[in-house]
């Protein structure tokens, strides 16, 4: 295992360079803008390289997932619907369709079906019946975008990804799903390359590279994959569906409450805005990197907090109700942001002015 992973990383780097000059051949780069703070033209090529490899692992080994060439199907459209929105700037009216039939196709040929919520009132699962099917849809395109909009400053996306598929992989391993867990260890290895390239580390800017929306939304996807094959799947489940909200807690949580704010301002729920999490953190003072460190600091409690409610068997009414607390004091805390933040830049004496760059 330890020469695949060293095989794994090795591609993805080496296809990273190699999609990088096809996407400035093609224009395929990201321009800096009034929300885009970052300098020059950076290649929107990280999603391409790292699914790429995961792709051809999944090819070499087609028993690692249920239904791997449904997957694979899937993903490659969202990948190539991706690619053609970061060039085109395609309707979200059409992304939003595609996702939809996505779900179907998820839901109609892999079997991946929300049935259950967990124990949530007695010592039997919490079924929701014909209503699994609406939830599904909900979950995967609410999955899919949360981790898009999560993607806004430099190696975000990629450490909440690394996050979510390192605490994935435990649960699997944990319960004896050895080639989930080893997927999972795929898709990580594939990622860190992206994330020391997106960072500027070790070549520097020069290099730079961003994972665009084709890379974003596969993420999305294959997490929201994993979570129902985990916390669904009749024999051998791996975790709670409860569980699965505390292993994406930053995303999830980010994108409920983003939503909510734009949906009582009568705004389209999702009209780009710069009030995610890690804007009020840059305007908290924060650099780029700090910024960075404290959202993977909560990232990391909430998965591991996921992960104890697995080992020591915390009850999953429990589990739920500590989610929605913390869910509504986020909530209720970016309600009253702008008065936090100033309050706090006064006590603490924050010059609101920093040079930050950001995707």
């Amino acid at each position: 295992m330890i020469l695949t992973t060293i095989a794994l990383f090795i591609s993805s780097f080496l296809s990273l360079f190699a999609f990088r000059k096809f996407a400035i051949y093609i224009n395929l780069v990201d321009q800096p803008n009034a929300r885009k703070h970052h300098n020059g033209a950076i290649p929107l090529v990280g999603g391409l390289a790292v699914f790429v490899v995961v792709f051809s692992y999944l090819l070499i080994f087609p028993d690692t997932i249920t239904s791997s060439f449904l997957y694979l199907g899937c993903a490659s459209t969202l990948l190539f619907v991706g690619v053609l929105d970061d060039l085109y700037d395609i309707s979200f009216r059409f992304r939003l369709a595609l996702q939809v039939f996505i779900s179907a196709l998820m839901m109609g040929f892999g079997g991946l079906i929300l049935s259950h919520i967990g124990y949530l009132f007695s010592n039997t699962p919490t079924e929701l019946s014909y209503f699994g099917y609406l939830v599904t849809v909900i979950v995967v395109v609410g999955a899919i975008n949360a981790f898009n909009m999560v993607d806004g400053i430099d190696g975000l996306l990629g450490a909440l990804a690394t996050i979510t598929f390192s605490s994935m992989g435990f649960l699997f391993y944990f319960n004896g799903q050895q080639e989930l867990a080893a997927f999972c260890t795929v898709i990580v290895f594939a990622t860190v390359p992206y994330i020391l390239l997106n960072l500027g580390i070790p070549l520097g800017q020069r290099f730079k590279i961003f994972m665009g929306d084709a890379g974003s939304t596969v993420i999305g996807f294959t997490v929201v994959w994993l979570l129902l094959e985990g916390s669904q799947t009749q024999l051998n489940q791996s975790f709670s569906p409860i569980t699965a909200l505390w292993l994406a807690g930053v995303p999830i949580i980010d994108a409920v409450s983003t939503i909510s704010r734009r949906v009582k301002k009568g705004q389209s729920p999702f009209k780009p805005d710069r009030e995610h999490l890690h804007h009020i953190l840059l305007r908290l003072g924060l650099s780029t990197r700090q910024a960075l460190v404290v959202i993977c600091i909560f990232a990391l409690l909430f998965a591991g907090f996921g992960i104890l409610v697995e080992v020591v068997n915390i009850p999953d009414y429990i589990s739920l109700i500590i989610f929605l607390i913390v869910t509504a004091v986020y909530f209720v805390c970016m309600q009253r942001i702008w008065r936090i933040s100033v309050r706090v830049r006064q006590v603490f004496g924050i010059n609101r002015k920093r040079n930050n760059s950001f995707d």
